[in-house]
């Protein structure tokens, strides 16, 4: 009898059992999408790190044991979706295992957590910086935010970037190697816009009005809805405007119901409301 009946995505980012963000966000919006989601778990936190303290398990050393085992039961993956990664060894371990297990049709989906608002993240050497863009070659859809988009390109951040400019990021992100980019949240006014990139296509954008401050996970929410779409054969701009409404619905609830910034989007409320 054979494991792969049904649809899976092998999800490769860190558990944190409070703060809705990577695999915690992951696993119920995918599986409410219809597709089993299967961790591979890079790291153990409490919670994630905005908070003043935390417990953490790097889980490095035990990631290859992990996935031999899933090669001996002869899983197949639809999707590979990968997020934070913390540290050299790891996205080489992920790269191996995409080489391992990328078969037939399978979609690799990277959303590359490096930065934020112009700042890189402190675990991120330039020679992370290189692994991941390595590991975008491997990709099919990335998904990295503006910060994370100027890292790759290796130009200097510019909040005000023009829509000429961003179009030739966009182009040298292709260039590397993906089919689809979407570059999210760029601020524009009251508004924010996710642009996406298809090779010899025009660029299309999704502008959301903006709603309340910002608040940990929602990229998690954002790749996840991307991912579970791309394995369901969807259109890659439905799905970018069907996961900007979904986060912005989510986050008004959010706000209303008085819920601090770093404990995320309270998206359990509308997740019957996501097809």
């Amino acid at each position: 009898m054979s494991h792969n009946n049904q649809k899976k995505i092998a999800v490769i980012n860190d558990i944190s059992g409070f703060g809705r963000c990577s695999i915690t966000v992951a696993l119920p919006i995918i599986s409410h999408l219809g597709i089993q989601c299967c961790p591979i778990p890079t790291s153990i936190f409490s919670n994630h790190t905005a908070y003043p303290q935390y417990f953490f398990d790097d889980y490095t050393d035990k990631m290859q044991t992990y996935i031999d085992m899933w090669g001996k039961l002869g899983l197949k993956f639809d999707g590979i979706y990968t997020g934070f990664l913390g540290s050299e060894k790891q996205i080489e371990i992920v790269k191996q295992f995409i080489h391992e297990f990328k078969k037939d049709n399978a979609l690799v989906i990277v959303d590359p957590i490096m930065a934020d608002n112009g700042v890189r993240y402190e675990t991120y050497t330039d020679a992370m910086c290189n692994e991941m863009r390595q590991l975008v070659n491997c990709a099919d859809i990335i998904t990295p935010n503006l910060t994370e988009a100027m890292i790759l390109v290796d130009k200097p951040y510019n909040e005000n970037i023009t829509n000429k400019e961003l179009m030739q990021v966009g182009k040298s992100l292709i260039d590397m190697g993906p089919k689809k980019v979407v570059i999210t949240g760029v601020k524009r006014g009251s508004y924010l816009v996710n642009y996406i990139y298809q090779k010899n296509q025009e660029v299309k954008c999704c502008k959301t009005k903006r709603v309340g401050e910002e608040r940990a996970g929602t990229g998690d929410v954002f790749s996840s809805i991307i991912a579970a779409d791309a394995v369901n054969g969807k259109d890659i701009y439905a799905s970018v405007k069907k996961a900007s409404d979904f986060i912005k619905k989510a986050v008004i609830k959010t706000n209303a119901l008085d819920i601090p910034l770093e404990d995320g989007i309270a998206f359990e409320e509308h997740l019957k409301y996501l097809r």
